[in-house]
């Protein structure tokens, strides 16, 4: 079972809404109580915020449909393929929004499935993402009379595969498009609230990082890591992504390529905030070169890793 966050069903207000009601009353996601929270959300944040990000959703909309949507479909589609020969079906459910996580059971669990490997593609964990994926499946598990075995893959932020198709996505980016003097790693931010409790995602992104850059043989100076996405007034791990783009050029930097290590396909955080609105914060600044790499999205050396990742479980089953 594929699972990744989710996404509107079409870019109005009406299906914006919804998608954000179902996400934001997520405890994981916002965890003030209930009783402070929700006349907010229903009062201000939902019916003042959800026009604006219809508005952000058209305009990175695709032709067949929600970006997000799109490439986790073709991720599905891919992986089945490699894994057709093992006869292991594999399915798609999203935290919010549709197909669900339950929808998603219930089509292995037709298939007479006794073994679940649920692979959040999410490569770092955090208590808002992966740990969310789980609470859902822990629901789904309540209601069933017999519990299947199964297995939760936490997280893949350092896997030699997932670390060698980064690398690689770069590598052909700049062969392509030629090198700029700074690669920048854009993570989703997190308030630095969760990370004091103890979640390791700040930690695991800078691992990332480190990573990709040793694969790339770069050094110190030639790479970044910032946090994107913040929502809220309390502070967010930092450096923020918004304001290193305003600050880069004051420093000397003038080119530079852009990377989501985080996201695992491309959707409107990458689409519309990174390769749209800080790009523009960047070129306004003084900027001269800027060029966004995509999500590594369905390429090959994305399915092998997730093919990697499968078998690994198979195996110590």
């Amino acid at each position: 079972m594929l699972v990744n966050l989710g996404t509107p069903s079409a870019p109005t207000t009406k299906a914006v809404r919804a998608f954000l009601g179902q996400f934001l009353h997520d405890y994981r996601v916002v965890d003030l109580t209930r009783f402070l929270w929700c006349p907010i959300l229903h009062g201000v944040i939902l019916p003042f915020r959800s026009p604006k990000v219809a508005k952000l959703y058209e305009s990175i909309w695709w032709e067949e449909g929600s970006p997000l949507m799109v490439v986790s479909r073709r991720q599905q589609a891919a992986l089945s393929q490699q894994l057709a020969e093992q006869d292991i079906p594999v399915v798609l459910g999203m935290s919010y929004g549709e197909p669900s996580i339950e929808s998603a059971w219930q089509e292995l669990k037709s298939a007479g499935v006794e073994k679940v490997i649920i692979l959040p593609l999410y490569p770092q964990y955090s208590v808002s993402t992966s740990a969310s994926v789980f609470d859902s499946w822990a629901k789904i598990m309540k209601k069933e009379r017999q519990i299947p075995y199964f297995s939760f893959i936490r997280d893949y932020y350092n896997h030699p595969s997932y670390i060698k198709a980064l690398a690689d996505s770069v590598r052909q980016d700049w062969q392509e498009n030629g090198q700029t003097e700074l690669l920048l790693l854009s993570y989703h931010g997190i308030p630095k609230r969760f990370e004091n409790q103890g979640d390791p995602y700040g930690h695991q992104c800078h691992k990332t990082s480190e990573l990709l850059a040793a694969e790339l043989g770069l050094e110190p100076h030639q790479w970044r890591t910032t946090f994107q996405s913040r929502f809220g007034r309390e502070e967010w791990l930092q450096p923020y992504t918004d304001e290193t783009m305003q600050a880069l050029p004051k420093e000397g930097v003038t080119s530079i390529s852009v990377i989501c290590p985080a996201f695992s396909a491309d959707c409107l955080e990458t689409l519309e905030e990174i390769s749209g609105e800080n790009k523009e914060y960047f070129m306004e600044a003084g900027g001269e070169r800027y060029h966004y790499i995509p999500a590594l999205n369905d390429n090959s050396a994305h399915i092998q890793m997730m093919v990697d990742l499968v078998r690994a479980e198979i195996t110590a089953s």
